[in-house]
């Protein structure tokens, strides 16, 4: 077992023999670095004959124009008399490495960033001005503060002590080419030695065996080390090893059992940015810099020892979901954990781009789509925070080939679907890009428990089934195969092939007979509009001339380059009365530069000449602002633009009132993305105005057509009016589309020559980022509006026998234009009681 370097004393009880501290205008900066990448440092001058504890001393970074300091360095160690000490960022080169005292792993200085030395609240020295962003750099040529080394004039002997003040650095500096650092390190004949003589804990040695510093002392307790800038000498086992083509180019060390300081609030792992060849179960001597690279606490600028190989690994920590604290995952950071219980895939819309899955115990559902707005929705959100990790590849590569999630590689014929599931998880825990991750270190064995659903699920009693389905910016050029890149969807000619084959396969799949289409391209009906070669391709497909779509009279719905739209099989339905828009000048309440106007059209079915008019609507998005508007988002959940939507929900209510296409019929369906969770106000708004959830009626609170940022939940609804409502017999999401890595969409970038063969297929899945949803209906003509066919009805239509029947007259049920017996006959074999007996 290895001993370990005891706490140290104070700083300034060590430095006691020093002389007293020199007059504040003895040190001031010498050397400034704005390279290449992370190629930084600040280099500081002690001109007195006495060492200079920094105790005190700290230099604070004013980014962009700010007038608060955006980072604080405390400075530790001395300056000898007439000597200087450097400041470098932790990823510098080596050779400004080399010469660093202290190292520093946050986000640093560009060249429009002031930088400031004070000792306690006095000002030493400054470059740049604080509160004034110059646009790119102060001065000019090589003597400007961006990719350039500055170095002290030799005749300046103090400090700028106004921070405040113009700034040109021409006054008192001279300037060099970027990546200049051949006297970093030494200024007036000084020299610093190098080597962090300011920030080392005493115990650095790369010696096995001797003193070390206990990972836990490194890790501390809480999300940063106390130690940054430090230099240690740390002995633990590797247990997980990134060093590969395409990794992280680093390895994970756990300290031995038996070195374990106990405390279950502090990580017994660390991440080694290095590499020197190791392999899992090596006793490794590492000594480096302490560093917070993006929030992971780690050690930089390192030099590796191996001590032993083949040696037992460290117990893994156990955790499982959902943890009581984020502070859970801190205190494993960088340690060797097991997760023994099944976790659910929740979102796999960073798998392709960067071998990323989000996992959860079960599906996380959108608060607002199961519960009330603002407390209760927040107090949800706060619970799925704590119920997920996310697992990553391990790599550093965007656009990875092969996508490694699921074994042997993602593919179009082997999917990775949210609700898939995954047990027994090995890894390590680390944190990049504001989340906490597991990195496996056993391949995970993900169980297809969510299986790609053949087809839609639909009522074989229905004589008229609809559907709804967001097409995702289906744009078709100038219709005659050129026109590309367009304003949306794809952006050639061939991405475009690939979309249509897509749309058109999920078109085919839904077996509808009327389709709402949201997010179509808003470029007329014309036969080079999208809409009309959308029909067309929907025909060839299935052999058929019976697809048509419904032209409005407008050349365009509305101003937006989207809008609504809907096709329809003839042999089945046929449009009748008024095609109708609803818009802002309709109804202001409407306000259709947010939203998208609403289409209405009713329809007749062909078998028995029943009525219903669909509504097909694209409410304003949540990620857009309606600030203009004051419509912000208020934090109950709801996101941007509620009021907008809302108002427009009031507004069509308020407009199917009027019978909008002429028909005195109120079987209305109200379809499309209306931006908005079930328990959200512009849908509380309907149902309250006696339209039914159907989504909710027959799929309870776990229906979902969308997912987003790993929550799911529907916002293309289906609600049914009370007169509609009996006659609905079923209604679902096809689930096609949420549960599907985007990866496996039409697009061609982001992948590799291989996978855009590899991720695509023809098939419906993953056709759009929404699942199309599908009600099959069985409509009745129900003249007394009771929600059956009786006896009656059938006596309305004996009453009126010998009437001249009016436009869209319903008691006219075999539709000669004459109200007789016939029709009485006709009615009484829908009738839906046995014996037509009365309600």
């Amino acid at each position: 077992m290895k001993t370990f370097a005891q706490p140290l004393l104070p700083l300034a009880c060590l430095l006691a023999s020093f002389s007293a501290m020199p007059a504040a205008a003895n040190v001031y900066f010498s050397e400034y670095i704005e390279g290449s990448s992370n190629n930084k440092a600040l280099e500081i001058y002690n001109s007195s004959d006495s060492a200079a504890n920094l105790s005190g001393y700290k230099v604070e970074l004013y980014f962009n124009g700010s007038n608060s300091a955006g980072l604080t360095i405390n400075l530790t160690g001395t300056i000898p008399a007439q000597g200087v000490f450097v400041l470098a960022h932790g990823s510098a080169n080596a050779t400004i490495l080399a010469n660093a005292n202290q190292t520093n792993g946050s986000g640093w200085f560009n060249g429009d960033d002031a930088i400031v030395l004070k000792n306690g609240s006095t000002i030493l020295d400054s470059i740049g001005q604080i509160g004034v962003d110059p646009g790119s750099e102060w001065g000019t040529g090589f003597t400007s503060t961006a990719d350039n080394t500055l170095r002290r004039k030799t005749t300046i002997t103090q400090g700028d002590t106004n921070a405040s003040n113009a700034f040109d650095p021409a006054s008192e500096w001279e300037g060099y080419a970027q990546d200049t650092f051949d006297h970093l390190g030494t200024y007036q004949g000084s020299s610093n030695g190098g080597g962090n003589n300011g920030g080392s804990d005493g115990g650095t040695s790369d010696q096995c065996g001797t003193t070390a510093t206990r990972i836990a002392s490194i890790q501390g307790v809480g999300t940063a080390s106390s130690m940054i800038g430090n230099s240690v000498s740390v002995e633990a086992i590797v247990v997980a090893d990134f060093q590969h083509a395409n990794q992280l180019g680093g390895f994970f060390i756990q300290e031995e059992d038996a070195d374990s300081d106990g405390n279950a609030s502090t990580s017994e792992g660390i991440y080694i940015a290095s590499t020197s060849a190791v392999t899992v179960g090596d006793r490794v001597r590492v000594t480096g810099t302490v560093a917070e690279t993006f929030q992971l606490t780690q050690l930089n600028n390192v030099s590796v020892t191996v001590c032993a190989s083949n040696q037992t690994l460290p117990t893994a920590a156990t955790i499982s979901l959902p943890v009581t604290s984020l502070n859970a995952f801190e205190n494993v950071e960088g340690m060797s954990v097991a997760i023994a219980q099944t976790l659910t895939v929740n979102e796999t819309y960073q798998l392709g781009r960067y071998g990323q899955v989000l996992l959860a115990n079960g599906r996380l559902q959108q608060p607002t789509n199961v519960v009330e707005p603002g407390a209760a929705a927040n107090a949800l959100q706060a619970q799925n925070n704590l119920n997920k990790l996310m697992m990553d590849d391990a790599s550093n590569v965007q656009n990875p080939d092969p996508v490694i999630f699921p074994v042997p590689g993602l593919s179009a014929d082997n999917t990775l679907r949210s609700g898939d599931t995954v047990a027994n998880l090995q890894g390590v825990i680390t944190y990049d890009f504001g989340v906490y991750r597991i990195l496996p270190t056993a391949t995970p064995n993900f169980v297809h428990s969510n299986a790609r659903p053949l087809a839609p699920i639909t009522d074989a009693a229905a004589n008229l089934k609809i559907a709804s389905f967001n097409v995702l910016n289906f744009f078709n050029g100038n219709g005659s195969g050129g026109g590309f890149p367009t304003s949306r969807g794809a952006n050639t000619a061939a991405e475009f092939a690939r979309q249509k084959a897509k749309i058109v396969s999920t078109l085919v799949g839904l077996n509808a007979d009327v389709i709402g289409l949201i997010e179509i391209e808003n470029d007329g009906y014309s036969n080079t509009s999208a809409i009309a070669e959308l029909a067309a391709a929907l025909n060839s497909a299935t052999g058929t001339s019976a697809w048509k779509f419904i032209n409005p009279g407008v050349n365009k719905i509305g101003s937006d380059e989207i809008a609504v739209g809907i096709i329809y099989r003839s042999d089945k339905a046929t449009p009748i009365g008024t095609t109708a828009i609803l818009d802002s000048s309709v109804d202001a309440q409407f306000i259709d530069t947010k939203n998208r106007p609403a289409l209405a059209q009713s329809f007749r079915t062909n078998n028995n000449r029943a009525i219903a008019t669909v509504v097909v609507n694209h409410l304003k998005s949540k990620g857009s602002d309606c600030n203009d508007l004051g419509d912000t988002d208020i934090g109950d959940g709801q996101g941007n633009c509620n009021i907008t939507r809302t108002q427009a929900a009031s507004a069509l209510v308020n407009w199917l009132g009027t019978n909008p296409t002429g028909l005195n019929d109120r079987d209305y369906l109200i379809i499309g993305d209306l931006n908005a969770y079930a328990k959200e106000n512009p849908i509380t708004t309907i149902i309250n105005a006696g339209y039914t959830d159907l989504i909710n009626r027959f799929g309870g609170s776990s229906a979902y057509s969308y997912v987003f940022d790993g929550q799911a939940g529907y916002l293309d609804h289906g609600l049914a009016s009370n007169s509609l409502t009996p006659q609905v017999l079923f209604a679902a999401d096809w689930h096609i589309n949420a549960d599907e890595p985007i990866s496996l969409d039409y697009n061609t970038e982001f992948k590799s020559a291989a996978q855009i063969n590899s991720f695509y297929a023809t098939d419906a899945y993953r056709s759009s980022d929404h699942d199309p949803l599908v009600i099959s209906l069985k409509l009745i003509i129900d003249l007394d509006g009771d929600g059956d066919v009786d006896k009656n009805d059938v006596q309305i239509v004996t009453n009126a026998r010998g009437t001249t029947p009016g436009t869209f007259d319903q008691r006219d049920v075999n539709g000669d234009g004459v109200i007789n017996v016939n029709d009485a006959r006709a009615l009484s074999v829908q009738c839906t009681r046995t014996g037509c007996a009365t309600n």
